[in-house]
């Protein structure tokens, strides 16, 4: 048996506590929309939540999530999670977008304008938590089609990807 001052290399690694996280990316979280759904059973209803999260670095950076569970906080998380596993670089000319795009996802369409400073985020719901979440602060916007919420954020999302500066073009043409 060994001495008792013997400790594991494992057992150290589990009691030390986490890293302290210093300067990292400040992230924006925003909850678009929680849905309740019920399951009819013998003793009355089951409820289970989803849950639409959008999270952003307002710097350019963007990630959608969409979670399932019992409770509304595990859904949250959940989403969360999902969200800044699949972050998306935006391409951004100061705090607004290069160039007018549409973006379409199932049966959302999103038209996003580029705006002078000053005339602010003019768009509402799951658009302007997109936005704001990427750091967009001067666009004006269009919502058509579908106002189902998954459909219109990665329809805004989708828009966000199209996006394009003249100096890929260039770098394209030559």
């Amino acid at each position: 048996m060994p001495p008792s001052n013997f400790s594991s290399p494992r057992r150290n690694d589990r009691d030390r506590s986490p890293a302290p996280q210093g300067d990292g990316p400040t992230l924006v979280e925003k909850v678009v929309f929680v849905n309740r759904c019920a399951k009819v059973v013998k003793g009355g209803r089951r409820f289970s939540f989803a849950a639409l999260v959008v999270v952003g670095d307002q710097k350019g950076s963007v990630g959608v999530g969409y979670g399932k569970a019992k409770e509304v906080p595990e859904a949250i998380k959940k989403s969360t999670e999902q969200a800044k596993k699949h972050f998306v670089k935006v391409k951004l000319r100061g705090d607004t977008i290069p160039h007018d795009v549409l973006g379409i996802f199932d049966g959302g369409k999103v038209l996003l304008k580029p705006a002078s400073t000053g005339t602010g985020l003019i768009a509402g719901g799951g658009v302007r938590a997109v936005l704001e979440a990427a750091g967009v602060k001067n666009v004006l916007t269009k919502s058509m089609g579908s106002n189902n919420h998954i459909a219109v954020v990665n329809a805004t999302l989708n828009a966000l990807q199209q996006l394009r500066m003249a100096e890929d073009f260039a770098a394209i043409r030559k």
